[in-house]
């Protein structure tokens, strides 16, 4: 028993040694560890499970997210085709003057003679066809009725190549060789902003009449705030219902809020073209009343105004939960209270209940608006010519007959642009601490 004693006593004093201060100040641990060190391994510890939990997530955002946007921003740049299908007559080319007004020499001539037949052999003459066709309308026929010949093709090349087609006597085209010769180009992004490259070397617009993409992205946002401010404005007092509702009541509510996104997109849009149709409901309705004559009916679709309303409704639901949301934090007190300091029902409202759904209303406002501005489905459906976004074209570029990725990918890149610069004035002016989903 005293042996137990004592050996307890002995330990216990071992481990008050070691966890109190010695000569040099330093805290340690029962172990022997500095008490420092020791918590900065746990905090390490700690944040590498962190880290660890969000990994998978963060790699999937990394894959499906930003490798996208970057792959996005090198299509838009990238233009490697006459590089390497024309190699010869990059080399040739180099030394060609093209402000001299003349067409290149013989060497030129040889080495694009030469490229074709042996694209025509790999079959990737028709890329180099494209891409031009891209700058100048026609380059597509040259290259491919060039190509059929080329292996043909003996000296003089420039004299035989002329009699081939006339079209090779254009500076215009060597000029357009010799500016897209490299691995890099500006001209996806000109072509973007109306802009195209003039026959002295410098930047200006297009022709009026072949300025389209300015005007889209114009029609783009215009359409997406109107389509945003109308959200607000049906959502609000459908949000106000489903926070000031009784239970049972609400919950009825929500389900027919909730029930759009149990309904296919597609179906919803193509109820749509039923309904607004020349021969649609809406307008059989209309003639059955004799409001309009059934000579008159009313062109509800494919235009801007059915683009509108299918977007609308579609985006409606993205707005109304959002504030309904924020809603529901509001403590009725306030609105007692204003009415007991001497407010009118409409005053307190104004100035007492709607500053507080404005995070609410801000979130709602930009996730409907970023919604809308990248929507093309539903425009395509129903916007007709004047409906239609700048998201259609992408989507007609990427999976068109034009195969368009270098315009399509620079056209995504400015939406992209537009969209962070609009968050950022939201971020000055709201602030985005203040949206709230709840």
């Amino acid at each position: 028993m005293p042996s137990r004693l004592h050996n307890f006593l002995k330990r216990r004093k071992k481990t008050l040694a070691q966890t109190e201060a010695i000569d040099d100040g330093t805290m340690r641990t029962a172990d022997g560890m500095p008490l420092k060190l020791a918590l900065e391994r746990a905090l390490f510890r700690s944040r590498l499970r962190a880290v660890l939990l969000v990994l998978p997530l963060f790699a999937f955002l990394v894959i499906t997210f930003v490798l996208p946007i970057f792959d996005m921003l090198f299509r838009s740049v990238e233009d490697q085709v006459i590089a390497e299908i024309l190699p010869r007559t990059v080399v040739e080319i180099e030394a060609w003057d093209e402000t001299s007004g003349v067409l290149p020499g013989e060497a030129v001539f040889e080495a694009i003679v030469k490229d074709m037949a042996e694209g025509k052999e790999n079959k990737t003459l028709g890329k180099v066809a494209r891409r031009l066709n891209y700058e100048i309308s026609g380059m597509a026929s040259l290259f491919r009725k060039s190509g059929r010949k080329a292996g043909k093709i003996e000296a003089p090349y420039k004299e035989q190549l002329l009699k081939i087609d006339k079209r090779w006597n254009n500076l215009e085209l060597w000029k357009l060789i010799k500016r897209e010769k490299g691995y890099f180009t500006a001209s996806y992004f000109l072509a973007a902003a109306d802009m195209e490259y003039k026959p002295d070397g410098g930047i200006g617009m297009r022709p009026e009449n072949r300025q389209i993409y300015q005007h889209l992205f114009v029609r783009t946002l215009w359409l997406s705030g109107l389509i945003t401010l109308l959200c607000l404005v049906l959502a609000y007092p459908v949000s106000y219902l489903l926070a000031t509702l009784p239970l049972r009541s609400g919950n009825l509510l929500m389900i027919l809020v909730l029930l759009p996104f149990w309904t296919s997109l597609l179906v919803r849009t193509t109820s749509w073209i039923a309904l607004l149709q020349s021969q649609g409901v809406i307008n059989s309705i209309l003639v059955g009343i004799g409001i309009i004559d059934d000579d008159s009916r009313l062109q509800l679709i494919h235009n801007q105004f059915g683009t509108i309303v299918a977007m609308t409704h579609i985006l409606l639901p993205f707005m109304i939960l959002p504030l309904y949301s924020v809603m529901k934090t509001i403590p009725p007190s306030y609105m007692r209270a204003a009415r007991s300091l001497g407010a009118t029902p409409f005053t307190a409202f104004v100035r007492i209940y709607m500053p507080n759904t404005v995070a609410g209303a801000g979130a709602g406002g930009i996730l409907v608006f970023i919604l809308a501005i990248g929507y093309y489905i539903t425009p395509a459906l129903v916007g007709g010519r004047t409906g239609t976004l700048i998201s259609n074209f992408i989507a007609s570029f990427i999976s068109g007959s034009t195969q368009n990725w270098g315009l399509a990918a620079a056209l995504g890149m400015m939406l992209l642009a537009i969209v962070l610069v609009f968050y950022f004035l939201y971020d000055k002016i709201v602030g985005i601490d203040n949206m709230k989903l709840g």
